[in-house]
């Protein structure tokens, strides 16, 4: 097994997406961050219907077009929504057990590392939501990644993907400016880890991203970002296109 593809006992959250679709409940999925207090992720908004998505969500489905590739697609439920739409796409985790309800599912999936470049295929579009650019981990990988997109893209191909500005975290109450230490690591990069009852995954890295960073790098390996949408709160979708 490729060293960043899962087991089943280190896998929390496909076993909280596995219990959700079995039973139509599921325990605590809990996260946890040297950067954050402890957290929990509801994992019925994890089988989210399109009308219950959010708005940029919603966009980013309306958008995708052709062969369309779903990137950490989790229960599946952008990689169905599609398919209701009458749009064909690849669901890829690095998640066994989400990988095997996404089957029960009905739909195309199959256990992937997007990084791993014995993946392969060529596509229209490539999906990452739910704060996609947290698979990219760090601003380091960023070369790697858009290396990856070139090899996967179709010509006129894009990337959708959404993401969130974290600088709302350090604002100063008193005059609305921001405290960030410039010479720290960059501030979107935080790292979780998962415990679902007795499963405990290994700690992970998560990028968000600013549209600015985002756009300066892929300005950098040949790509360039127009801002789709603005969410509500410091989030967006951006589409990426190779030059």
């Amino acid at each position: 097994m490729s060293a960043n593809l899962l087991s089943a006992g280190k896998d929390p959250m496909g076993a909280a997406i596995a219990d959700f679709f079995r039973h139509g409940k599921a325990g605590r999925l809990r996260v946890f961050s040297s950067q954050f207090d402890e957290d929990e992720i509801p994992v019925a908004s994890l089988f989210r219907t399109f009308d219950e998505m959010p708005a940029l969500e919603q966009k980013a489905l309306e958008l995708a077009g052709g062969r369309i590739l779903d990137v950490g697609a989790g229960s599946g439920c952008h990689s169905l929504a599609l398919k209701k739409m009458g749009k064909k796409s690849l669901a890829i985790d690095i998640s066994p057990l989400s990988v095997e309800v996404m089957r029960e599912r009905g739909l195309d999936v199959e256990q992937a590392d997007l990084f791993d470049e014995h993946f392969c295929g060529e596509f229209d579009t490539v999906l990452m939501l739910m704060n996609g650019s947290g698979i990219v981990g760090k601003l380091s990988r960023f070369p790697d990644f858009f290396c990856r997109m070139k090899q996967l893209l179709a010509p006129g191909g894009c990337i959708l993907m959404d993401s969130s500005d974290l600088k709302y975290l350090y604002e100063d109450d008193e005059d609305g400016s921001y405290v960030i230490d410039l010479a720290g690591a960059y501030y979107g990069e935080v790292d979780f880890r998962m415990q679902y009852k007795q499963v405990r995954g290994d700690k992970f890295d998560w990028l968000y991203v600013d549209f600015d960073t985002l756009a300066l790098y892929a300005s950098q390996y040949g790509f360039k970002v127009e801002m789709v949408e603005a969410g509500e709160h410091y989030d967006y979708l951006a589409k990426l296109t190779i030059r």
